[in-house]
């Protein structure tokens, strides 16, 4: 049995005037939680650090900027990856990046026990627009703000399992989890900040939001015989609600752990990573049934091209 105890640190609203150091008191008092449930790793969500900001239209440069880190650890997350050394605990989270070449992304990260960064990942499915959109409820600018990620879905060893990362709206697409699949990933991490009310049809309603986050992340796991971690940042950051939903999802598809609220809440689970190994072994198992042949459709076009 390959276990590794794996808490998922949903948290609760960031507002646009709390600071990072403020943020990162509450990540390392979950990381205090998941000391004393045994966690070996934990896994924070997308842009954690700050409040969901591509909600807010902005036109100067140096006020986008504000939201981005310039490197990582940096002084006001040092403390963060200093608790989750001394605790031995693996952590995953995600935040704004501005590079050096000043490029823009949304970015996770993933360590190991010691607290060095063995992984990164940049969103590669931006959702929403770019310019501000008199017909939404709201804005949701992240093509505005970030670039489309540029390093693919790699998976990395650590803990001696297989691990990969996406963020939010990757979630919804099956191709992610299949290239990740296809390199034997068995853990796949993965936060979010979604919105409680769809700016483009207001009746949808938070129990369809709900259903459809799940169902993209227990097929997902399904699909590819992989444990699936996705965590929330939730509730009302300065009149904006974000949902909660934060599960952790077995290689059968099966939710085992879930959020109760939309605070800072700790799912926790042990998951043997060798419960993967049946499903890629047999309905699963990609070197027997997979018929490349016919998929050059998915690589070769993006929209719709209707034969009639």
């Amino acid at each position: 049995m390959r276990e590794i105890v794996i808490g998922g640190a949903q948290m609760g609203p960031i507002q646009k005037a709390d600071s990072r150091e403020a943020v990162v008191e509450r990540m390392i008092a979950l990381l205090k939680q998941a000391k004393g449930a045994g966690c070996d790793l934990v896994v924070f969500p997308e842009l954690c650090l700050t409040t969901f900001f591509p909600r807010w239209y902005m036109e100067d440069p140096a006020e986008v900027d504000f939201w981005f880190e310039r490197e990582m650890p940096n002084g006001a997350t040092k403390p963060l990856f200093d608790a989750a050394k001394q605790a031995g605990i693996a952590i995953s989270f995600g935040y704004a990046e501005l590079t050096p070449e000043g490029q823009h992304f949304n970015t996770s990260i993933l360590t190991d026990r010691e607290g060095n960064i063995v992984g990164k990942y940049r969103k590669v499915h931006l959702p929403g627009h770019s310019e501000f959109d008199t017909e939404r409820a709201f804005q949701h600018l992240e093509k505005r703000y970030f670039l489309p990620g540029d390093l693919g879905f790699p998976v990395w060893r650590n803990m001696d399992a297989l691990m990969g990362m996406c963020i939010c709206n990757d979630r919804r697409w099956p191709e992610v989890y299949r290239v990740m699949g296809l390199q034997g990933v068995e853990l796949v991490m993965l936060g979010y900040n979604t919105p409680s009310v769809n700016s483009q049809m207001a009746d949808e309603g938070l129990e369809k939001r709900l259903y459809h986050s799940d169902l993209s992340m227990t097929a997902g796991a399904y699909q590819n015989s992989t444990w699936v971690v996705g965590v929330a940042k939730a509730g009302d950051e300065d009149g904006h609600p974000l949902m909660g939903g934060s599960i952790i999802v077995d290689p059968n598809g099966y939710v085992v752990a879930r959020a109760a609220g939309e605070g800072d809440e700790l799912i926790v689970h042990a998951c043997d990573m060798d419960a993967c190994n049946f499903g890629k072994s047999t309905i699963f198992d990609f070197a027997r049934h997979r018929r490349i042949e016919h998929y050059g459709r998915i690589c070769s076009q993006t929209g719709v091209e209707r034969s009639a």
